[in-house]
């Protein structure tokens, strides 16, 4: 396997993300053509096709050997194939119900792995002009400052990410709510709901927030996200303790272990196919 350029898929990558962005900022306001995927809350629209398109073009004529996994072209089914072959994991659009209402949390997120390692990570805020990145082994930035996650060790102390999901059965529904009383009576100082995975691991990695865990998402969710917050010096792992698993779509991000933990086992497991 060839060896690459880690500096300059950097480069080429976050010009990429500033390059769908304006896509979708000229898209943001205005009106928009919803469709449903598995129902009423999993939604797409014509921006998250046509951006997705842009970034896999784009891709294939830069790196043609490369592979990709797409939230978009999963959907139109192509499998989600994780191999050793340098591989991007993208979201066009992670937040997309945050779009549709011109929430202004809204994020491209461009993940590269090698090995089925995540090697580098771009999470562009797009409305927000903020453009998150991290190298493995080279820290983690924020439009070029860098990150460093809380220092705090107390849960009780903590500000907890963590969202409904898209998911409407009564059965799962009854459980994302168990978790969020489990949670906030542990106590915590709050849970909130940003409405976009990784922008929620980003709000950790930027010392906004301890913890944040989620089931349900997929690869493309958090695969980015997720070494922007390890890099910044938090810790990412399976709900059901070890490290975190890209395929497995669940996942609790933290500023330290202990959080990590201490939120973890307060969690009633709900159990999705794997990507």
């Amino acid at each position: 396997m060839a060896a690459v350029n880690l500096e300059e898929i950097l480069t080429f990558g976050t010009g990429l993300a500033r390059t769908v962005g304006s896509v979708i900022l000229d898209a943001f306001k205005q009106p928009k053509n919803i469709q449903h995927k598995m129902g009423c809350a999993d939604l797409v629209t014509e921006t998250d096709q046509q951006v997705e398109e842009m970034i896999i073009k784009a891709i294939k004529e830069t790196y043609p050997s490369h592979k990709f996994i797409g939230e978009e072209s999963v959907a139109g089914g192509l499998k989600c194939n994780l191999t050793d072959d340098p591989t991007w994991i993208v979201d066009p659009i992670d937040g997309t119900t945050n779009f549709v209402h011109r929430y202004p949390y809204v994020a491209v997120c461009l993940g590269f792995c090698v090995n089925k390692t995540v090697k580098l990570g771009i999470v562009y805020n797009v409305p927000n002009d903020e453009m998150f990145t991290a190298i493995r082994g080279q820290g983690a930035f924020s439009n070029g400052k860098k990150l460093a996650v809380s220092s705090e060790s107390d849960l009780s102390k903590s500000l907890i990410m963590a969202e409904f999901g898209s998911a409407r059965d009564p059965a799962t529904v009854e459980t994302v709510l168990k978790n969020m009383s489990s949670v906030v009576l542990n106590p915590v100082h709050s849970i909130h709901c940003m409405g976009s995975a990784a922008l929620n691991i980003c709000a950790v990695a930027s010392a906004q927030a301890e913890a944040y865990y989620e089931f349900g998402i997929h690869c493309w969710d958090y695969c980015a996200a997720s070494i922007i917050l390890e890099e910044a010096g938090g810790v990412t792992i399976d709900t059901e303790g070890g490290p975190m698993d890209l395929m497995a779509r669940r996942i609790v991000a933290a500023c330290n272990l202990t959080i990590a933990e201490g939120l973890r086992k307060k969690l009633v497991p709900i159990h999705f196919p794997r990507d």
